[in-house]
């Protein structure tokens, strides 16, 4: 039995507004056993006294890619599959360096490095994956040059291809799901709207018809699964929830009336506006097209308007950050970001239980009897000072993933 007493902790536990200091937390085979005022020592239990410091959850981040190992993705055309993997290790390891403890892949994360990472021959946060997105023919994931007809596109062929697939129609929509399904995958993406990174199509029109949607959102609903929808729009946001997709990705150009219609479907929206505001101060930098610049710079401006929006009309709003390339190492950004228009209390929720909602484990994002123990010890008061969650070299002293120590500075007491 390997158990662990945090004591002396001013506790955050992912749901409360306020942080209760004076409380103690014991672990036990990767759960936790309890949450109390009183002691939770004894023998064979190793204690940690936090000395009054922050524990909270794990951060979990719900709109990732752990294989865009580049920003522009044309760079990703010649690389082998074994190559972006290796590249992708260290970016998965960082992400478990800043505090995540899970990780929502919403387009190319497969249940292999999944698993590599559940079976420990990766160190990083567990991964929720979907396999590539689904994307219709000139949609935001058919990345074909003009010229080439062909849809017989090796998935394995290179990074390239390895994230996205062209894919329509009902009955073949229904195939790719349940093949999806088959292998493993805990959600499935489809890409109802034009994009930022794509050259050619413009944000605004909806991708998928309602029917293909609908067939999507069947496929996985069967098998208790779900479906989340890249869309920016109005109009594709409210066809995907007309479908009956359960988590929109971005929604940047939401307005009222269909924030209200999110809200009124008990459906989650999962901004990521990090991904703009860091990827416009070094986009054309790094190589990206003057269209997609202008579709960046457009998105960008509306992002934060859309936090209030959805936050009138109650919108459950999830976390993600969406970084491509060199960009991750802003992820922790995103924190501030929100802070901007949201509580930090808001934000930390967002990141901790609501993220928790949205990959169906009701067990993460929270500090509670019988909830797996995913914790993070903190220098200073996040919900106050939401940035010190910005600096982990600094602030991050103690990191346990499902029970066990991935990090710490502090020394138990003997």
């Amino acid at each position: 039995m390997a158990a662990y007493a945090f004591t002396n902790a001013t506790l955050f536990d992912g749901r409360s507004d306020d942080a209760i200091p004076g409380m103690n937390v014991l672990v036990v085979d990767g759960r936790i056993e309890a949450v109390t005022e009183n002691s939770v020592s004894g023998a064979g239990v190793t204690e940690y006294d936090v000395g009054g410091r922050t524990l909270m959850p794990g951060l979990i981040d719900a709109h990732a890619h752990v294989f865009a190992i580049n920003l522009v993705a044309e760079h990703d055309r010649n690389i082998a599959l074994t190559e972006m993997t290796a590249r992708a290790v260290p970016r998965i390891r960082k992400m478990l360096d800043r505090g995540f403890t899970s990780v929502r892949d919403v387009a190319g994360g497969d249940v292999g490095i999944r698993n590599a990472i559940a079976q420990g021959y990766i160190p990083g946060p567990r991964l929720f994956v979907g396999g590539p997105a689904l994307s219709q023919i000139g949609g935001h994931g058919d990345h074909r040059s003009t010229t080439d007809e062909s849809l017989d596109i090796d998935l394995n062929s290179s990074a390239f291809y390895f994230t996205c697939r062209i894919v329509e129609g009902v009955d073949n929509l229904r195939s790719v799901v349940r093949n999806e399904l088959r292998k493993g995958a805990d959600h499935i993406k489809v890409l109802a709207s034009g994009g930022v990174g794509s050259p050619n199509d413009a944000i605004e029109i909806p991708q998928y018809s309602e029917e293909e949607l609908r067939t999507v959102v069947r496929e996985a609903a069967v098998r208790g699964k779900y479906v989340c929808a890249h869309a920016y729009e109005s109009a594709a946001i409210a066809h995907s929830i007309r479908a009956g997709v359960r988590t929109i990705e971005h929604a940047n150009l939401i307005n009222r009336e269909t924030a209200a219609m999110v809200a009124a479907a008990n459906a989650y929206v999962v901004p990521t506006l990090v991904a703009y505001e860091v990827t416009a101060q070094h986009g054309e930098r790094l190589g990206l097209s003057r269209y997609v610049m202008q579709k960046l710079n457009m998105v960008n401006d509306a992002g934060i308007v859309m936090l209030g929006l959805c936050e009138d009309a109650g919108v459950k709003l999830g976390f993600g950050t969406d970084l491509m390339g060199d960009m991750e190492f802003a992820q922790l950004q995103e924190l501030t970001i929100r802070a901007r228009v949201q509580r930090p209390v808001d934000v930390l929720k967002s990141a901790t239980s609501i993220n928790a909602e949205i990959v169906q484990r009701p067990d993460l994002g929270v500090i509670a009897p019988g909830a797996t123990a995913d914790i993070l010890v903190v220098d200073g008061d996040p919900l106050k000072d939401i940035s010190v969650l910005t600096e982990p070299e600094k602030n991050l002293r103690l990191i346990m993933k499902e029970g066990e120590i991935y990090k710490t500075d502090l020394s138990p007491r003997v």
